[in-house]
C-alpha cells in the first residue's frame, strides 16, 4: 500500500523529502490496516486489493456483505461504501478489474466458493464454483460519485477442483481459468445455461468379417459366411486388380480394388468348415508387403504370421538392450529413476488453461499444461492480467496472458533459474511469489522463515569456477530471513523493493532492494 501511494501521488509539491514521503505513506498504510481490521466481519474469508484499470477506483475490498471502493479525488483519499448486498454463501475474492463502458463505470469481480455438496458422493463431497459478478453505476452518466451501484450480471461456473489461476480479462471481455478439472458456465442471472449436447459414445467395434495374412509370395483371406453354405451359393469374381465375394441373393460381403495386382490363374478359393471361405491370392510381384487388402475397406483384420513377427523383432534389436548401459564408453551414464529425489518428480495430474469468451460463455482456447506445475500468480502491470508462473523442468517460467492476441495469447516474460527444483525441495513451503520487475523470487514456510532468490548479477571481483577453470561473470545470491514470531504466516506479497509477510498478530516488511 505504501508503494502504491508513493507511485500514485501526483501532488509531489506537498512533500519536501523522500523520508517525509515514506513516513506519510507508512502512516497511511497503518491507519488503513487498522480501519480494515475493525470493518471486515469475522466470517469474511479474504479480501482483495486490486489495482485500477482505466478509471478509479484503484482499490477494491470485498467481504460476504460489504463492497467498498477506495477512491482518488482531488488528492484526497476517501473510502466510500457503494452498495450492500447479500451474495449468499461465504466466498474468496480472486480478482477484480475496473473499466468504463459507454461512460458508465463498471467493476468486474471474480469470487470463489467451496461448499459441501450432498449430491457429490463419488468425489470429495465438495463443489467448487466461480461467480463472475458485474457491478455498474446505475446512475449512468449522472456521475460515478453517486451511490447508485448495483449488480448488473451474475455468471456461475462449476468445476471439480479449486482453480490454480482465475482472472477476468481487461474490460470484462472474458475469463481465464487454469485448473486440473475443467470448468463450465452453469447459470447466468439465476437461469441455467443450456449445456451442449454430449458427444455420441464411440460405437463398440464389431467383429471383423474377414481375416487376412500374407507372405512375400501370396495372400490368404478367410471370409465369414453363413453356416451351411454350398459352393453353388458362393459368388466369387477375381481379376488382376479387383475382387468380389458374396452370397447369392445378398449384397457383396467384400468388393473393391486390390492393393496390388494378383495372378487370377494361380489363385483359388475353398469352403472350410461349412462357414468360411478361404481365398488364396498369388502376388504378381513378390516381396513388397501390402498395407491393406481392399483399398479403403476397414472391416477386416490383419493377422501377422510368426515369421513376420520374428523378422520385425530382429530389425528392432539395435534399438533395445538388455543391459542397463548398453554403451559403457559413452560419457553420460543412463538415467536411473531410483536415484531421483522426491523433488525431481512432477505431479501426475495434468492441468489446462482455458480462455472463455464473454459473449458466448464458451471456451475459445484451451492449452494443456501437462506436467508443468503451477507455482504462483503475480500482478505485474495493473492494466494487464496477472501473470502465472509454471515449472518447466528445473526452472520457473513466468507467463503473461495476452487475450488481445488470439494467435499468441500467452507470452513468456521472465525465467527464474532452478526455482522449480528449489521450491519442490521445500517441504514446509506455504507461499511463493516474485517482484513485479522479476528482480527476485521468494518462498516462505508455514512458520518464521522466508527465502529470497535474486536474479544473477555481475560480480565486482574476479571469480573463477574451480571445476571448469573459467571466470564467472554473474552470481545469483540467495538469502534467508527469520521472523521474530512464532505465529503462522497468513499472507505473502512482494513489491520491487519490499517483501510483506503477514501473521495473525504482525505485518512484517522486509527491505529487499534499495532502488
Amino acid at each position: 500500500i505504501a508503494r502504491w501511494f508513493m507511485e500514485r501521488n501526483t501532488r509531489k509539491d506537498y512533500v519536501h523529502s523522500e523520508k517525509q514521503m515514506q513516513r506519510l505513506s507508512e502512516d497511511l498504510a497503518n491507519t488503513f490496516l487498522r480501519f480494515i481490521l475493525k470493518m471486515i466481519p469475522n466470517r469474511c474469508t479474504t479480501n482483495r486489493l486490486s489495482e485500477p484499470g482505466l478509471f478509479p477506483p484503484p482499490l477494491t475490498l470485498c467481504s460476504a456483505h460489504l463492497f467498498v471502493v477506495f477512491f482518488h479525488l482531488f488528492d484526497c483519499y476517501l473510502l466510500i461504501p457503494l452498495f450492500v448486498e447479500d451474495l449468499g454463501e461465504p466466498f474468496t475474492v480472486l480478482h477484480s478489474v475496473s473499466h468504463v463502458q459507454s461512460g458508465v463505470h463498471i467493476m468486474e469481480v471474480l469470487l470463489l466458493r467451496v461448499q459441501k455438496d450432498p449430491t457429490e458422493t463419488k468425489g470429495s463431497g465438495f463443489s467448487v464454483s466461480l461467480e463472475w459478478i458485474t457491478v455498474a453505476n446505475a446512475a449512468g452518466h449522472g456521475g460515478w460519485l453517486e451511490k447508485k451501484y448495483e449488480v448488473r450480471k451474475r455468471r456461475v461456473l462449476r468445476g471439480k477442483s479449486v482453480p490454480h489461476y482465475a482472472a477476468v480479462v481487461p474490460k470484462g471481455k472474458g475469463l481465464m481459468v487454469a485448473s486440473e478439472k475443467p470448468f463450465a458456465f452453469t447459470h447466468v442471472d439465476g437461469r441455467p445455461v443450456e449445456q451442449p449436447e454430449p458427444e455420441p459414445m464411440e460405437v463398440e467395434k464389431t467383429e471383423p468379417i474377414y481375416f487376412w495374412q500374407q507372405t512375400a509370395e501370396d495372400i490368404t483371406v478367410c471370409v465369414r459366411m453363413p453356416e451351411g453354405i454350398t459352393k453353388e451359393e458362393v459368388q466369387f469374381r477375381l481379376t488382376a486388380n479387383s475382387m468380389k465375394i458374396g452370397v447369392q441373393g445378398f449384397p457383396p460381403l467384400l468388393e473393391g480394388q486390390l492393393f496390388a495386382s494378383v495372378d487370377p490363374e494361380a489363385s483359388a478359393w475353398i469352403i472350410k468348415n461349412d462357414k468360411s471361405l478361404e481365398v488364396t491370392l498369388q502376388k504378381r510381384s513378390e516381396g513388397p508387403l501390402w498395407s491393406e487388402l481392399v483399398m479403403g475397406d476397414r472391416r477386416g483384420e490383419y493377422v501377422m504370421s510368426d515369421e513376420q513377427a520374428a523378422l520385425i523383432h530382429e530389425r528392432l534389436t539395435h534399438l533395445t538392450s538388455e543391459d542397463l548401459n548398453g554403451n559403457a564408453d559413452r560419457d553420460k551414464p543412463p538415467c536411473n529413476s531410483q536415484e531421483l529425489e522426491d523433488c525431481d518428480g512432477f505431479p501426475e495430474d495434468s492441468s489446462s488453461l482455458t480462455h472463455f469468451d464473454e459473449a458466448s460463455l464458451k471456451p475459445t482456447q484451451v492449452v494443456n499444461l501437462g506436467s508443468h506445475q503451477y507455482l504462483f500468480t503475480v500482478d505485474v502491470n495493473p492494466s494487464e492480467m496477472p501473470c502465472l508462473c509454471l515449472r518447466h523442468d528445473v526452472d520457473a517460467l513466468v507467463w503473461q496472458p495476452r487475450p488481445e492476441q488470439p494467435g499468441n495469447m500467452w507470452e513468456h516474460v521472465a525465467t527464474f533459474n532452478a526455482l522449480g527444483y528449489v521450491q519442490a525441495s521445500k517441504r514446509d513451503k506455504k507461499f511463493a511469489t516474485c517482484a513485479p520487475n522479476f528482480s527476485y523470487a521468494s518462498l516462505c514456510e508455514c512458520l518464521r522463515r522466508a527465502f529470497i532468490y535474486r536474479q544473477p548479477s555481475p560480480v565486482e571481483t574476479v571469480l573463477f569456477n574451480r571445476k571448469q577453470g573459467r571466470q564467472v561473470g554473474q552470481v545469483a545470491k540467495q538469502q534467508v530471513a527469520s521472523l521474530d514470531s512464532d505465529k503462522p504466516i497468513l499472507g505473502f506479497r512482494a513489491t520491487n523493493e519490499r517483501l510483506y509477510i503477514l501473521t495473525s498478530s504482525n505485518l512484517f516488511v522486509l527491505k529487499v532492494n534499495n532502488n
